[in-house]
């Protein structure tokens, strides 16, 4: 049989489960080859009692009963362990109070490692159920033997198996040995899942279980980390991402600087870091002020000159032109109804460029031991970056260890680890571990911004006044093209690939008689900077365009803007939605609007320049959509153009809330950003890079500007779907909207100017 902890091959569809030793192995699959049940159990039988109960991958049980849970995610806030301990110990029968969690280091056994697009509860929960399900299934058939009853008139529950009106905890099940349950794939789909009516974890009150080390000052970030005979080194950044070089270096003045060692020009095989230099110093503040002192003699690339002004004109050229992009939606004829049209409306909306401003800068520090890579920081795709690296470094995957800990903030500027590459190839040229930490500064100069966008849409109309067709053109700098082109989808015509990423939210689910979208990439924009994953992504301005022209169709045909939604989100053909995670469809979507219209008592009198509007949005994907509905209340100054919103209320369906408190956290910081995205934030490019490196010219939300909060999360058992991102999407147009109603002016600019 195998050993305890040796590792097994693993994939999706097999997970294998027997005990051998001083430990035992659980997991879905199949029997190891050569070996029968009855072989099986009488080897285990004859090997002696188990002191551990030590699953492959995803859990242990601890000969005390306490049940260890590993999280192949990153924690940047969201409490994402939490939750997934929860489905995973829901299913066991676990006794919460015995659950603890690691944040595992890269290791292929995990499988494809990545946080974001609000997917981990989704894309874990069948996973995790299954496995504990399995769990569940040996124990309870074990415990069922030492109490001499039959297996299926027990439970598990609380860390024990109950039968016959005693119980046996789990850690006595587990000492007692012999456990061995293999099972088939047919079996593993056949497992007993609970119902929800069962769940004693999921959806109920329970304390998070990274909350004590938080508030403690224990929990261990990427920038807290240190090993001895560390150096420390602060980046140069060039004046462009791409085409810069070292003409010359002059650290003279440096020299004069306690602890300073020497400035470093780096070569990065991948060319992902064109023009840089890292500073050297036995401190991190030595590193800084000799960081001021180098004088570095730059040849710029190209794109020296581009200004946000450039940006915005490349991608108005390129919306206004009819035969650029990528089909992603052509549902109709739109062509006809746009030449039989009496009339056609045009809007475009704009974003500026967006920056992360994470609490804890990019920072990574690098050893080299043993032959190996070790890489120390907080990070959330792991399998992205590593093949970075391994270019980088022109090593194999395999010596690249990401050793991970928590994330001062992700927000999507994490899922490329991209400074991990010049502290790399800093710590092999010196031979001893680097750590590098950006300034504020650098790291705002480093970042890989949203993108400046436009949008245009064009509604055709008959010469009855009724709406034919919609049009929709967006232009961005595309972040999948730039760090993982693999995930490009096909148009819908096959002519061309387009970033999902920065689409997304265009294919919505109202009911429209033609329907065509365009996504197009703005390459002067692709050519300046990198393109970034900003929460929310796509549909974060995807939304301000559509839930915006919306409510000026809405006003060109004289109806009321929740009924002109409720009228369209009739679940008619594609968007009659489905199975797992699009149930109800657009069904879904036109009752949380019923529902925030209800509690923000919708269609009210209000004062004098107050106003309120509406959006909705389906979250990141239609594939994994959470439906949800926004109303904002706002009030206008006239005379200062100061615009103040004092409530905003939101209806949330996500399915099955597995965390609730982790759920409000998620979105009531969804919320207050996409409130910060839509009258606080923006930066503009000037001379080739971002205008506002500092929180004294770049002015996220302020506590001062925070206004009432109503969330409300929908009762359901459906299939879980993400909350990390959808519930900002709704909130800038919703706003924008309340403008209009409040003052007669359509906005269609973000962050919003009057």
């Amino acid at each position: 049989m195998v050993a305890a902890k040796k590792n097994l091959p693993i994939s999706r569809r097999t997970f294998i489960a027997g005990t051998a030793g001083a430990g035992a192995v659980m997991g879905l699959g199949v029997l190891l080859p050569g070996c029968t049940r009855e072989e099986a159990a009488t080897e285990m039988a004859a090997s002696g009692p188990a002191t551990a109960f030590a699953p492959t991958v995803w859990f242990e049980l601890a000969p005390d009963g306490r049940v260890h849970i590993n999280i192949a995610k990153a924690e940047m806030g969201q409490h994402v362990g939490t939750a997934l301990a929860r489905i995973l110990a829901d299913e066991l029968g676990a006794d919460w109070n015995t659950v603890s969690i690691t944040y595992v280091d890269s290791d292929p056994k995990w499988g494809y490692m990545v946080t974001g697009g609000s997917w981990s509860v989704s894309t874990t929960f069948e996973q995790f159920s299954r496995a504990g399900a399995a769990g569940r299934t040996v124990l309870v058939d074990a415990g069922a033997a030492l109490l001499g009853v039959d297996a299926a008139d027990c439970t598990a529950a609380d860390g024990a198996v109950s039968g016959g009106g005693r119980s046996v905890p789990f850690a006595e099940i587990v000492a007692a040995g012999g456990l061995d349950r293999a099972f088939s794939d047919e079996e593993l789909a056949a497992l007993p899942i609970k119902a929800p009516s069962d769940r004693d974890l999921i959806g109920k009150p329970v304390t998070s279980l990274d909350v004590a080390a938080k508030s403690r000052g224990t929990a261990v970030y990427g920038l807290d980390v240190e090993l001895p005979g560390m150096v420390y080194a602060h980046p140069l950044v060039p004046p462009t991402r791409y085409g810069s070089r070292i003409r010359s270096v002059d650290d003279s003045a440096a020299k004069d600087i306690p602890g300073y060692r020497q400035t470093l020009a780096l070569t990065d095989p991948s060319e992902l870091f064109q023009g840089w230099a890292v500073v050297v110093a036995d401190s991190f503040p030595a590193a800084m002020r000799a960081a001021e002192a180098v004088v570095v003699d730059w040849e710029a690339g190209p794109t020296a000159s581009v200004s946000e002004a450039d940006l915005l004109a490349e991608g108005q050229a390129l919306v206004d032109a009819r035969d650029t992009g990528v089909l992603v939606v052509d549902d109709g004829d739109v062509a006809g109804a746009r030449a039989g049209a009496a009339k056609v409306h045009t809007a475009t909306y704009r974003t500026s460029t967006a920056l992360h401003f994470t609490l804890e800068p990019q920072n990574a520090l690098v050893e080299f031991r043993d032959g190996k890579c070790h890489v120390h920081a907080g990070n959330q795709w792991q399998s992205l970056i590593l093949p970075a690296l391994a270019k980088a470094l022109e090593m194999p995957e395999s010596d690249i260890v990401l050793h991970q800990y928590y994330l001062g903030g992700g927000f999507g500027r994490r899922l490329f680890g991209d400074q991990m590459i010049p502290a790399a190839l800093a710590a092999r040229e010196l031979g001893k571990p680097v750590k590098l930490v950006f300034s504020r500064p650098a790291d705002s100069r480093f970042d890989c911004v949203r993108s400046a966008t436009v949008a245009r849409l064009d509604a055709s109309f008959d010469a009855a006044g009724k709406l034919t067709g919609v049009e929709h053109a967006a232009a961005a700098g595309w972040p999948t093209l730039a760090m993982a082109p693999g995930f490009l989808a096909d148009g819908v015509d096959g002519n061309g690939k387009f970033d999902t990423f920065s689409i997304s939210g265009a294919d919505h689910w109202y009911t429209l008689p033609t329907h065509r979208v365009r996504a197009i990439n703005n390459t002067l924009a692709q050519e300046t900077f990198l393109p970034g994953w900003l929460r929310a992504v796509g549909p974060g301005w995807i939304g301000w365009s559509v839930e915006s022209f919306n409510d000026e169709v809405a006003g060109i045909l004289g109806e009321d803007p929740v009924a002109f939604r409720l009228a369209r989100l009739d679940g008619a053909g594609k968007n009659a939605g489905g199975p797992p995670k699009a149930v109800g469809g657009a069904k879904r979507l036109a009752a949380v609007l019923e529902d925030v219209a209800e509690r923000s008592n919708w269609g009210r009198e209000l004062p004098a320049n107050e106003g309120m509007g509406v959006a909705v949005s389906h979250g990141q994907e239609r594939g994994m959509p959470t439906w949800t509905a926004c109303v904002a209340h706002v009030a206008v100054d006239p005379a200062s153009k100061k615009i103040t919103v004092k409530k905003i209320w939101q209806t949330i369906d996500c399915g099955t809330v597995v965390d609730p408190n982790g759920a409000m956290a998620q979105a009531e910081g969804a919320t207050l950003w996409g409130l910060s995205l839509a009258l606080h934030e923006g930066t503009a490019f000037e001379n080739g890079q971002v205008r506002d490196t500092n929180l004294d010219t770049y002015t996220p939300l302020r506590m001062l500007d925070v206004p009432e909060l109503d969330l409300k999360f929908m009762e359901s058992t459906e299939f879980p779907t993400g909350l990390g991102e959808p519930p900002l999407i709704a909130v800038p147009p919703a706003i924008g909207n309340a403008v209009y109603a409040a003052t007669g002016k359509r906005v269609r600019d973000l962050p919003i100017r009057l």
